[in-house]
């Protein structure tokens, strides 16, 4: 339906108060790109210029005007050159002539009684606001003409765009940001390549010295936090030396320069402490989790060993962010779609705030022969928005939410498929005796396939189960705003209740699906029987789950902050031309905090999409093991699958030799390999 009543064209283009397209391709206003206000004092709000619904005149235009005219003054200068009417002209509707009088102009709505300086921002002429000596000023004017024989101060126009200035620095910032990414985009790249290669080579070596890498991770990270906190102490001494720098939050105020609040010295103590907390924090954890780790160390041990023979694993991130691409796009296609459908609507607006049908539909072929008109002289009949009566219409908020609803349940079986198809591969190894040997070839294609072809309704059921509950998180959200200003104290501790509750329940429902998808993977049941049957085992070994996935995940998470934060503490260096001996980085950044964020987030992404397949790894060998440890005794008739010296450490029990072993086949779904 969105296809078919859309038209992204209305979100391309500005429309023009009679429904046309400025700049569209094939139509008279293909070299009018610009949107021009009569009147700019009437809009009293910038978000209602955006949206196109300020109470005046709108045409096309193809450049804003550059200078300070009015229609009165035009008419007299035209009397000495014709070039005159030849610049004031493009700002007036087509047919327009210079011999009507100001009145019959305004009446006839033909010419805006005057124009200002303006700069062209979102395809639309905006006043060019400056400050000169700390005054507001246009085209460095204080005092303007507004075409109706009134002196006004620019302070006057404030009223109309109080908010202008606010967009204006809006856009500052925005320019600056781009600017910054078009002369960093090469070195963000090489950032996130060299985060990449590190990943993959930490990823090599764990499998050979994953004990010695989580010292290496503790360390690394413990050194990283205290540079910051060196470097934070060591900014907050400079200013607090400096008696020229700001002393408080007061003495800048609000500023879209995120730059000037590093001036304080307040905002480096305030990022010290945190720093300090969070270095403490890491040091308690690895103390009283020292025993609990060297449990964790011989899971990624073992996982490395599973990752070893089955390297095609390391890739199957680049799959899930290529489907989930392809999803975000289907959903912000559709949503375009549905945003611009609909019909024009035209709306009675009444500069004067004075007609009684203001904000009534009309008809602008037939308004100004009409009994509005007529009853209303100064009545308007403008282009507002795009929407209508119809069904369709009236249900495209439903539709957004349902769109909305589906984007969440793709992405959740997209990252379903992948735990599906992973858990699979790795029970694979698992349930193989004599390793690599009984590795049957190609397990990751193989559990893909089996995945899509046997699963797919279990996958979209726990999907749905948690695309559910996600949008009633966005509901609850949504209340939340709504309900900002409610001052009922038991609908919002009532709000703060539910929003806890269903926090902990997407997270429960999200630890339990992922072992579900382990059950399906490896036994082939349903999504309900999988999750029971992973719930009553997950319970009979909770002591084993509480060392095993939270430690596990620590170890890693550990692994994730060391590449993210190298690669972050490179790029501050570089970014900062601290590193000048070395390599030269551009000189002319507005802030170097942009690329840098951008590489450390991209950094950390990169690090969780290789260690994430460790992560799924660790918990489909563990919930194996428990299974194994529930379903054989370790003789020669019931040989544990698991390696003894994993065995050992879990259970603290000698396991017979692997020689005495009988080979025997895996109770599952996998058998068949």
């Amino acid at each position: 339906m969105a296809w078919v009543y859309g038209d992204p064209r209305r979100m391309a283009y500005p429309t023009d108060s009679q429904g046309h397209f400025c700049g569209q391709k094939g139509t008279p206003n293909e070299n009018k790109s610009i949107l021009f206000y009569f009147n700019i004092l009437s809009c009293t709000n910038p978000s209602v210029m955006i949206t196109l619904q300020c109470p005046t005149t709108q045409i096309c235009v193809s450049k804003c005007p550059d200078k300070f005219l009015t229609y009165v003054k035009m008419q007299i200068l035209y009397k000495r050159d014709k070039r005159f009417w030849e610049d004031y002209s493009p700002f007036c509707k087509a047919g327009a002539k210079p011999v009507k009088s100001l009145p019959q102009v305004i009446l006839d709505d033909d010419c805006p009684a005057a124009v200002y300086p303006s700069k062209p921002f979102l395809q639309r002429c905006l006043p060019d606001f400056s400050f000169t000596n700390g005054s507001l000023t246009i085209g460095d004017h204080v005092l303007f003409e507004d075409g109706n024989g009134r002196m006004r101060n620019v302070t006057e126009l404030k009223d109309a765009v109080k908010q202008i200035n606010e967009i204006l620095n809006a856009r500052k910032l925005g320019l600056k940001v781009f600017q910054d990414y078009s002369l960093t985009w090469y070195w963000i790249l090489t950032g996130l390549v060299i985060a990449m290669f590190l990943s993959w080579i930490i990823v090599i070596l764990m499998r050979y010295i994953v004990g010695l890498l989580f010292w290496i991770f503790a360390i690394g990270v413990l050194g990283i936090i205290g540079y910051g906190i060196w470097h934070c102490y060591n900014e907050y001494d400079t200013l607090r030396k400096n008696p020229n720098a700001p002393q408080t939050l007061y003495d800048i105020g609000i500023q879209t320069d995120i730059t000037l609040y590093f001036r304080l010295k307040q905002i480096w103590f305030a990022f010290m402490i945190m720093l300090s907390i969070l270095e403490a924090i890491v040091v308690i954890l690895m103390i009283f989790l020292r025993k609990r780790i060297r449990v964790a160390i011989f899971l990624l041990q073992e996982g490395s060993k599973a990752i070893r023979y089955i390297p095609s694993t390391l890739f199957y991130p680049l799959l899930t962010f290529t489907l989930l691409s392809i999803c975000i796009s289907y959903w912000v296609v559709t949503a375009v779609f549905l945003a611009t459908s609909g019909i024009p609507v035209y709306k009675v607006i009444d500069p004067e705030g004075h007609c009684e049908h203001e904000n009534e539909t009309c008809n602008p072929e037939i308004f100004k022969t009409s009994a509005i008109a007529k009853a209303c002289p100064g009545a308007l009949c403008n282009f507002v928005s795009y929407g209508g009566q119809t069904l369709y219409e009236q249900y495209i908020p439903t539709f957004h939410a349902y769109n909305l609803f589906v984007l969440l349940w793709l992405i959740n079986f997209v990252i379903a498929l992948g735990q599906c198809s992973l858990a699979g591969a790795f029970a694979t190894y698992y349930w193989a005796m004599n390793k690599p040997k009984d590795i049957p070839p190609h397990p990751l294609f193989t559990a893909f396939g089996r995945a899509i072809r046997y699963h797919t309704g279990s996958l979209a059921f726990g999907s749905l189960i948690l695309a559910t509950i996600q949008i009633f998180k966005m509901f609850l959200e949504y209340l939340d705003r709504r309900l900002k200003h409610v001052h009922n104290k038991f609908l919002k501790l009532l709000q703060h209740c539910l929003k806890c509750c269903f926090w902990c329940l997407d997270k429960v429902i999200k630890f339990l699906n992922r072992n579900a998808y382990i059950m399906i993977a490896v036994y082939g049941k349903n999504f309900c029987r999988s999750t029971r049957d992973a719930f009553n085992l997950l319970m009979r070994n909770i002591l084993k789950v509480a060392v095993t996935d939270e430690v596990t995940f620590f170890v890693l998470f550990l692994g994730k902050i060391l590449v993210a934060g190298s690669i972050g503490v490179l790029g501050f260096l570089f970014f900062t031309q601290r590193m000048a001996m070395i390599v030269e980085a551009p000189r002319s950044l507005n802030y170097y905090w942009v690329p840098l964020l951008t590489v450390v987030l991209g950094s950390y992404l990169i690090a969780h999409g290789f260690f994430s397949v460790y992560a799924m790894c660790v918990e489909t060998i563990f919930l194996c093991f428990c299974e194994d440890l529930e379903r054989n005794d370790g003789s020669t008739e019931k040989p544990y699958f698991v390696a003894p010296k994993l065995h050992e450490i879990l259970i603290k029990k000698e396991l017979v030799p692997q020689k005495q072993k009988r080979v025997e086949k895996a109770p599952n779904s996998l058998a068949h390999f």
